[in-house]
């Protein structure tokens, strides 16, 4: 026992791996930060100015990159299998506490305030904000330049478009193309003004932006940074249900 008791002293416990296996790639100067308390998954990938606060997971496949604007994300949040978070020019992607992030969602230039969940499929696009509590349900859609009031649903498959949000069914096309046009999408995604052929330039822009990439660095396991501060665990929450 006393020998026991002596181990013990000399030797600390072994800090976590909080993502043994996940790619932490180094992109335009900045490295992925990573609260010790945080969990990222074997497959899932961190790419450039990324944050992930404490007790946060990122799970199979997710993939969290900062495209030329911060992403940060905020402590017990979920981030869950082939999820998209991505940070743009002008468009910092910002997710507060405790938010549920489904899988195969996509988030882009937006603020998730916090207390919501994004649902399986969903999509949240440029210069949009969800407000505290609110919900986006499964596939549903919410456009460029967007305010969810806090506490909002958005059904399932339905589109969100204005400030603040109007919620429009997906069947009804006429109204949802009415919407489309005050937002600009293509100037808020592509920077553009409206073309008739604009994929030409609009790919030019992207191949520019995304050979960055060529002088992306793979940071060697373990030397992601890591944040500071490491609040106290909560109390155990019940067992995960669909998103």
């Amino acid at each position: 026992m006393k020998a026991q008791k002596r181990s013990t002293q000399i030797y600390a416990p072994p800090e976590p791996d909080v993502g043994r296996d996940a790619l932490f790639v180094r992109h335009r100067h900045r490295s992925p930060r990573v609260s010790p308390s945080a969990y990222i998954a074997p497959t899932a990938v961190l790419c450039g100015d990324v944050t992930v606060g404490p007790h946060s997971r990122v799970l199979f496949g997710a993939v969290i990159t900062a495209e030329g604007g911060p992403v940060e994300i905020g402590a017990h949040c979920v981030i869950m299998e082939n999820a998209v978070v991505r940070g743009v020019p002008q468009h910092p992607t910002r997710l507060g506490d405790h938010v549920l992030v489904g899988p195969h969602a996509a988030l882009t230039g937006c603020v998730i305030e916090g207390d919501s969940r994004i649902a399986t499929g969903a999509v949240v696009f440029n210069g949009a904000r969800v407000g505290v509590g609110a919900e986006i349900d499964f596939h549903a859609v919410v456009h460029v330049n967007t305010v969810v009031p806090a506490g909002m649903a958005v059904p399932m498959g339905w589109f969100a478009g204005g400030d603040p949000a109007e919620l429009i069914a997906p069947g009804d096309r006429e109204r949802i193309r009415e919407r489309l046009g005050p937002l600009d999408y293509p100037g808020t995604v592509f920077g553009i003004g409206e073309t008739d052929a604009p994929m030409p330039d609009i790919a030019r822009r992207y191949a520019r932006s995304l050979a960055l990439h060529r002088q992306d660095q793979i940071l060697p396991p373990h030397q992601h940074e890591r944040l500071p501060d490491q609040p106290p665990e909560e109390r155990p929450a019940r067992p995960p249900g669909p998103l």
